[in-house]
Parts: C-alpha cells; sequence; structure tokens
C-alpha cells in the first residue's frame, strides 16, 4: 500500500475527520489515479485511507478512518447501504416523492459520488478519481442494494477536469432492457412529487436530471402561497417549473416563468398540462432574468410572489466577490417588483457563498430597494441532501423566504 507523508501540524483537518487532504499538505508520496493511499503524519501515525489525485488540488479524498477497514468490494457495499438506510428513515421515497437521492458524496462517506433515485432509474456522477476507479464496484452495489436494474451515468460536471477525468455519459448498467421501444422515451422518467407529476430527461437535463434538493422548498412555497392567498407568482430561473406547479397548486390565479432555455420553458407547460392546471393560468418567457426584471419594472409590474433559484455565480470563495454582486442586483430588483405583503422565496447553490453572507446580501439589496421584509423562515436542501458536522463544505443551497412589509 502506498503512502502519503503530511507536513506537520497539517494532520488536524484529518483528526477532525475532515475528508480533504490538499496538495499544499504533502510532504511527499503519490500513487496512480484514484489508486488508495494509507495517509500518514508526519512522524508517521496513521490518519486515514483515501483516494489519491495527482491532477486535483484536493491531493487526497478520505474513504476511511479506520486503519483495520479495507478499500474493497465490501467497504462500498456497506458505504451504500448505510446511505440507503438513512433515506429509509427518512421515509421520502414512501411518503412525498419517486425521486430522492440516495447517495451525496462527501456526507456519505463516498466523496465524489452522487446518486439520485427517479422511479426506477438511478442517475449517478463519478466526479473523483477514485469514485472513477470504483465506479464499477459502487455501481454493483447500487442495484444489489436497490433491487433496480437502470443506472444512467451522467459524469459530464466540469469538476471532473479538475480531476484529470474525461467526461462520460450513458447507461452504466441495464440500459438495453429499457431502451425497447420508443426512442423518445429511453431516457425520460415521470416522478411522483408531493401530489404532483414531475418528468425529467436523465440523459439531458441538469445535474443528474432534476433539482430534487428543492423538494421540500416546492412544497412550502405551495402552502405559502394558499395561506397568503397570493395570486400572481414569477419563477425565475424556473428551469422545468417545479416552483410553477407549487404555486398553481397553491392556488395562483397566474404565473409567468422565466428562463433561457427553450426546452425547459416546453417541459413547464407540459408539466402545468400533467397536473390538471388550465396552461393558460401559466406563462413562459425565454429571456435573461436580470434583464427581464427590469423590464418588468419600466413596465410598472407587481407580483404578490417571486421565487429566485440562480444558477451557481460563485463555485468557489475567490468568485464570492462578483457573485455577491450578481446576487444583490437580482434581489434588489425581485424586492422593488413584489407587492406590499408579498412572497420572495431567495436561494443560492454557491459553495463559495456561506447562509450569513447570502443573508447580508439580500439585506443590502432590501436597503437599497428601501424595502423592509419579515424572514419566514430559512431555506436549506432537502433532508437527503445531508449536511455532516464534519464536512460544512456540503451545505451549498441556501434561502430565505421573506415577506415583504405591507
Amino acid at each position: 500500500m502506498k503512502s502519503i507523508r503530511l507536513i506537520e501540524g497539517k494532520e488536524r483537518s484529518l483528526l477532525r475527520r475532515h475528508p480533504w487532504v490538499f496538495a499544499g499538505s504533502v510532504a511527499r508520496g503519490k500513487a496512480d489515479a484514484g489508486e488508495t493511499v494509507r495517509v500518514e503524519a508526519a512522524d508517521g501515525r496513521f490518519l486515514a485511507w483515501g483516494a489519491y489525485s495527482g491532477s486535483s488540488q484536493i491531493r487526497v479524498r478520505a474513504w476511511s478512518f479506520d486503519e483495520a477497514e479495507r478499500i474493497d468490494h465490501a467497504f462500498f457495499k456497506r458505504r451504500v447501504a448505510r446511505a440507503l438506510a438513512l433515506r429509509q428513515q427518512l421515509g421520502i421515497f414512501a411518503a412525498h416523492s419517486s425521486g430522492v437521492r440516495l447517495v451525496h458524496g462527501e456526507a456519505d462517506g463516498l466523496p465524489g459520488v452522487i446518486v439520485d433515485r427517479y422511479a426506477d432509474v438511478l442517475s449517478a456522477q463519478f466526479l473523483s478519481a477514485g469514485a472513477e476507479r470504483w465506479k464499477g464496484a459502487i455501481a454493483d452495489a447500487l442495484l444489489a442494494a436497490t433491487g433496480l436494474q437502470h443506472l444512467y451515468e451522467r459524469s459530464d460536471s466540469g469538476v471532473r477536469g479538475l480531476e484529470g477525468l474525461e467526461p462520460v455519459t450513458g447507461w452504466l448498467r441495464g440500459g438495453d432492457s429499457r431502451t425497447q421501444g420508443d426512442v423518445a422515451g429511453r431516457t425520460e422518467v415521470t416522478i411522483t412529487e408531493h401530489d404532483w407529476r414531475l418528468t425529467l430527461d436523465v440523459a439531458g437535463g441538469h445535474k443528474t436530471g432534476f433539482y430534487l434538493d428543492q423538494r421540500d422548498n416546492r412544497a412550502a412555497f405551495a402552502r405559502w402561497v394558499r395561506r397568503f392567498g397570493l395570486k400572481t407568482v414569477l419563477n425565475c430561473y424556473c428551469y422545468t417549473g417545479g416552483f410553477t406547479v407549487a404555486a398553481l397548486a397553491g392556488g395562483a390565479e397566474q404565473v409567468v416563468s422565466v428562463d433561457s432555455s427553450a426546452p425547459a420553458l416546453a417541459r413547464v407547460q407540459s408539466h402545468v398540462a400533467l397536473n390538471g392546471f388550465d396552461t393558460a393560468r401559466s406563462q413562459v418567457a425565454d429571456a435573461d432574468v436580470n434583464a427581464f426584471l427590469r423590464e418588468a419594472l419600466k413596465a410598472g409590474r407587481h407580483f404578490d410572489a417571486i421565487v429566485l433559484d440562480p444558477p451557481k455565480f460563485a463555485p468557489t470563495a475567490a468568485h464570492a466577490e462578483r457573485a455577491a454582486r450578481a446576487y444583490k442586483d437580482i434581489n434588489r430588483l425581485a424586492l422593488k417588483l413584489l407587492a406590499p405583503g408579498g412572497l420572495l422565496l431567495t436561494f443560492s447553490c454557491s459553495g463559495g457563498v456561506g447562509a450569513e453572507l447570502f443573508h447580508k446580501i439580500v439585506a443590502g439589496a432590501a436597503i437599497d430597494a428601501e424595502v423592509d421584509g419579515a424572514i419566514l423562515q430559512r431555506l436549506e436542501g432537502a433532508p437527503d441532501h445531508p449536511t455532516t458536522m464534519v464536512f460544512p463544505e456540503g451545505e451549498y443551497l441556501k434561502g430565505l423566504a421573506i415577506l415583504k412589509a405591507a
């Protein structure tokens, strides 16, 4: 077994069981991409077993802190079983949705592995050198534990490039048995979420196909729309319209959904019809959100509720300052467009922008917009996207539900 020796004093994070070892912490040692290495303190003490990546600034991602543990097929079976047991405890799949995140990377002890279940299909991302090296074992463990047959790989994130890996997409397991019949339906899946039906394409959708992390926030939005009698809703960066369906389910009379993707907007309208709502209550706009907000403000429009769920503006803390300006601008415009007593749901999925900073940005936007409001709730990802005590970096999605002062 190859060893990685750390610089003296650099073992502290591993002693706290943080799973990352950065290149600047390594005194000596190297291995093949994804190979399991023994990570040692400067004095030779065992710290962790991890997967080596010579291309990444995260030089080692820890699999285990137990010296007696072996990183083999049985290890991955145990880790997958543990992840699925948590989801079973949460009761998400049975009670709320046929879409659920089964593996959430470091939070489930499987760095670089993301797995979502959409009805009878698993959609997975293998984003690290270690995940790539053990991909076959992980795939087999997933299918054995779930009893499913179909696993689609969506390892096309730019993160793989940092690990020296090429993008990979396609059926990893069971594609032949699912691709019979209509070609257009081969990678299409329909899931239930609460009382709604939603469709997605595991091959072409964002991430693994859909944003399951917003599941509980969509349900909360539907409740708030009904509770406060919100009739006109603007859904910005709407993607395929999850919040649009939620607004209509809550009783909204008119929803405007804005995105720069025509295929996503087409799916918005199909979702409206699929859930039995009158499509006349749903309008879509193929537009840049910032420009749309400015034009709406010039036209004197107002909305009872606005959702801002933008893409990642700050992938790392180094991008936070530029991202802060972008977040502040769209929130300022939205708060101006919001009717008195209206509701704003605003989100950031940027890992480089923490919850405290995001709150400050939105507060600054409110000051510039010359409005005040009450924070009804701080929002986060659904519980099948856990954040662990030792890996706070996993808390990427944060949001605020704000009721504008009347």
